[in-house]
């Protein structure tokens, strides 16, 4: 088992939007400005390229809109990354686009990647290649009713298309549709996405606790330090 796991080709893709004011993390508006939810998500993005760029054994991707932001893309990831642009009117369809591209580039396990779960445990990304050696699905349940990573063994395009995206019905659905093709599907831990002003109040404490979590995402944490308890920031 050890042999096939060094010898799969194996690649993880971080679906990432270009931090243009206004255009991420918009429910977090308010209570953040637009610039300051750039920010935030800049930050989120560069601590899950990290995170990702130090997983043994697997090629780090990154799927990014839009289009024309490549040269930015590749400053950000200093060409670690293979860059494969996301295309398709909805979620499912890019997703869809960017396991079919790594597919058919003789990948055998792929993953893909939230960039709102920046403090995420490297440990959960291990074991989801891991589970992939043996289950055609993993996913990596959130509490609101998503997934934070979706990992397939091939192609399944069943599992991206007329989902209902952006709501709590996705990973149900997703795990209906898995089990109603008789595929083996894995869960890893659950773990937190930043989508509202809550999810971002729990982020904070979380990575200004004292606890040490802030060492998974420093970027964000030193944002989160920065702006809600930084003195020459109160009363902003």
């Amino acid at each position: 088992m050890e042999g096939r796991t060094t010898m799969a080709r194996q690649a993880l893709f971080v679906m990432a939007k270009d931090p243009r004011a206004g255009q991420v993390k918009t429910r977090l508006c308010p209570p953040l400005t637009p610039e300051l939810a750039a920010r935030l998500y800049q930050c989120f993005l560069l601590d899950v390229l990290d995170l990702v760029a130090g997983l043994p054994d697997v090629d780090p991707v990154v799927a990014f809109t839009p289009s024309e932001a490549r040269e930015e893309f590749t400053r950000h990831t200093s060409g670690r990354y293979q860059l494969v642009p996301q295309e398709g009117p909805d979620l499912g369809a890019r997703l869809e686009h960017a396991f079919r591209i790594l597919f058919r580039q003789g990948y055998e396990r792929v993953a893909a990647l939230s960039t709102d779960s920046p403090d995420l445990p490297v440990e959960y990304l291990q074991e989801a290649f891991a589970r992939l050696e043996e289950a055609r699905v993993v996913l990596g349940p959130c509490p609101d009713g998503g997934y934070y990573l979706i990992g397939l063994s091939s192609p399944t395009p069943e599992v991206f298309r007329d989902m209902p995206w952006s709501t709590d019905r996705v990973l149900p659905e997703t795990d209906a549709r898995v089990k109603r093709m008789g595929l083996v599907l894995s869960y890893l831990p659950q773990w937190h996405d930043v989508d509202t002003a809550a999810d971002l109040d729990r982020l904070v404490r979380d990575l200004t606790g004292g606890a040490g979590r802030g060492r998974r995402a420093p970027r964000t944490a030193a944002f989160c330090r920065e702006q809600f308890f930084d003195p020459r920031h109160t009363g902003e």
